[in-house]
């Protein structure tokens, strides 16, 4: 990914922030057969290693648990907020009109070599941590021992864990960091007259930017 010396993200904590927040990963896995690509719910596991460790699973009937190819690296791409920028929002369209429009968007790729993972008390340990963490915000968390034991066994010889150790971890937020002050606040203004929760999520993530925030 070409990264911008505007648009670096200077510490790997904020990538890592942005996969919590964002957990579904498009993961794009070598195989024999060319590039091969799946949208998986990942958990990041940040005491595993410098970067962290990602672990999810796929579907037994998913061929990619079975194409993957030792020592051949992964990518996982993790999608923050993103956005449309009009240069309408801009001043500098009404006093030079040397502006055109962009997108802000904010993204984490982590790169590592995946393994599948056959092994039963790992899946049932994942998928646990796994819903806790997307349970949370419940009134009355679910929690996987609510449904029936023979069921969930069931479920567990239906899938196959998906384990990435993070070797190398890329952050990008592009949010109007090399635009004039002045059209970042109407960037700002702009997005939060749009009345979306996604343009809400980016005005946030370029205010912070101006302030020099780099979390989203």
């Amino acid at each position: 990914m070409y990264v911008s010396k505007h648009h670096a993200q200077s510490d790997f904590v904020e990538a890592q922030a942005l996969i919590e927040a964002y957990p579904l990963g498009a993961w794009v896995a070598p195989s024999g057969e060319g590039l091969v690509a799946n949208h998986v719910p990942f958990l990041l596991d940040r005491s595993r290693g410098k970067l962290g460790t990602l672990l999810g699973h796929v579907s037994r009937a998913n061929p990619v648990w079975t194409q993957l190819l030792a020592s051949k690296h992964s990518v996982v791409m993790f999608q923050g907020p993103q956005s449309y920028i009009t240069p309408g929002w801009y001043p500098s369209k009404q006093e030079h009109g040397k502006v055109v429009p962009t997108w802000n968007y904010a993204v984490a790729h982590a790169h590592g070599v995946a393994r599948a993972i056959n092994d039963e008390a790992w899946l049932r340990d994942m998928l646990v941590r796994l819903t806790a963490v997307h349970e949370s915000s419940q009134q009355l968390p679910w929690k996987v021992t609510d449904a029936p034991a023979d069921f969930i066994d069931k479920l567990l010889r239906a899938v196959v864990g998906i384990e990435i150790p993070i070797e190398r971890l890329v952050g990008k937020l592009k949010a109007s960091q090399d635009e004039a002050l002045q059209d970042r606040l109407g960037t700002v203004a702009g997005l939060a007259a749009e009345g979306t929760e996604n343009a809400a999520a980016m005005a946030s993530v370029v205010e912070r930017a101006m302030s020099g925030r780099e979390d989203v």
